[in-house]
């Protein structure tokens, strides 16, 4: 019997109706003669209400009772997932993360899974029912019930996957799979059947919603097998492979982010270490940064602009000016009226001039970048947020991606 792991996101499990329909999904695969883990999110927007109760409680809720209350969410939809599976004939069991062992690190409202002691679900499996994980939270070694931020489900369901040996984990979600642009922008964009773990990474961490960045990181590192595919739609979705497959095009998609913030340090002395005491402020306050740019020192002095996630631009502000004086910062400037727009393509190792076609692009939509940065695979620029709509379409019919 294959085992499969399929975890359903917040949209799919939002009332009591479609409860019923993801049962009825979830039933059928184990009739199918599969062996099933379920991973689910708090139902609708349930984790947004609960932040809206505790920031009327408190402007500044502790992080530790942030968690345990964010992780009520997950036991909403658990128990009744298993409820409906029950009154639909089959055995379920509902498990919190801490019942199943998922171990975290001891970092507050976005720990990292440190591993999964998969005892306890082997042993239900072995039952033959059908177990229920809550998404998006662990446990530490000190018994602390923490969560792994925003889109921590999906990491839960890959590291149950690999941690299990499955033969598939499905991320089931509100779009048919991975698209080449967002449908709401590019109404021409189509579904890829398969995209590598690559580029499915660069993606994620540039914008495409459809995977948390830390998920298809663990994707490719574990090579989980890997499927993108709708909740409300039962057929394929974009498979995530890393076979080497010939490409029709240089450029698979274009990703955008507007949860984006730009922050400066203006005049910083050109001199070894400034940039690791700026960064390990920002470090400190458990803040990623995304992109990283120095300017060219002139007068021994140079600026270092950097991105964070909008959420985390007051810590990443507030890290700066602490250390500004040691750096020699003469300001430190923020900005969260900008976006990220990126090309994600891994046919673009072997083809030059790919770059100097979104700038061209970009440029004739009267599009002013910013920032820029570059990977193998993906090219991105910090723009104005009121242009990523334009730049978006500008991009998808430069690389012409509106052709199937």
């Amino acid at each position: 019997m294959s085992l499969i792991v399929q975890k359903f996101g917040g949209s799919s499990v939002a009332g009591p109706e479609r409860i019923t329909r993801v049962a009825g999904r979830i039933v059928a695969t184990h009739r199918a003669g599969h062996r099933v883990v379920v991973v689910v999110s708090a139902p609708g927007d349930t984790t947004d209400d609960l932040l809206g109760m505790a920031r009327q409680v408190t402007d500044h809720p502790p992080a530790r009772e942030l968690d345990m209350l964010l992780a009520t969410g997950e036991q909403i939809s658990i128990a009744l997932l298993a409820m409906a599976i029950h009154a639909q004939g089959a055995d379920a069991i509902s498990l919190t993360g801490g019942q199943a062992q998922i171990r975290t690190e001891r970092v507050h409202t976005r720990a990292r899974i440190l591993g999964v002691d998969r005892t306890r679900i082997d042993r239900e499996l072995a039952a033959g029912r059908i177990v229920i994980v809550a998404g998006f939270q662990g446990i530490t070694d000190e018994e602390e019930i923490t969560t792994l931020g925003r889109g921590g489900s999906d990491t839960t369901a890959v590291a149950l996957a690999s941690a299990l040996g499955a033969d598939l984990c499905q991320i089931c979600t509100d779009v048919e799979g991975v698209f080449t642009a967002d449908p709401r922008l590019v109404p021409e964009a189509h579904k890829l059947p398969e995209i590598s773990y690559d580029e499915l990474l660069e993606m994620a961490s540039s914008g495409a919603l459809v995977v948390q960045t830390r998920a298809a990181e663990l994707a490719k590192q574990m090579q989980v097998p890997l499927e993108v595919r709708s909740s409300f739609v039962d057929r394929g979705g974009t498979m995530v492979t890393d076979r080497a497959f010939e490409r029709r095009r240089v450029v698979t998609g274009v990703t955008h982010d507007a949860n984006v913030a730009k922050i400066t340090a203006t005049g910083v002395g050109d001199r070894p270490g400034t940039a690791h005491i700026l960064f390990r402020a920002v470090a400190e306050r458990h803040v990623n940064v995304n992109m990283i740019i120095q300017s060219v020192p002139r007068r021994e002095r140079a600026d270092i602009s950097f991105t964070v996630a909008k959420p985390d631009m007051t810590a990443a502000v507030e890290a700066a000016r602490a250390v500004a004086g040691e750096i020699g910062a003469e300001e430190i400037l923020s900005d969260d009226r900008v976006a990220m727009i990126s090309i994600v393509g891994a046919g673009m190792i072997s083809n030059p001039g790919v770059a100097a076609r979104m700038f061209a692009a970009l440029a004739r939509g009267g599009i002013n970048i910013e920032l820029i940065a570059t990977s193998e695979i993906k090219v991105s620029c910090v723009i104005p947020a009121g242009q990523v709509a334009a730049a978006v379409r500008a991009l998808h019919t430069e690389f012409e991606l509106d052709r199937e």
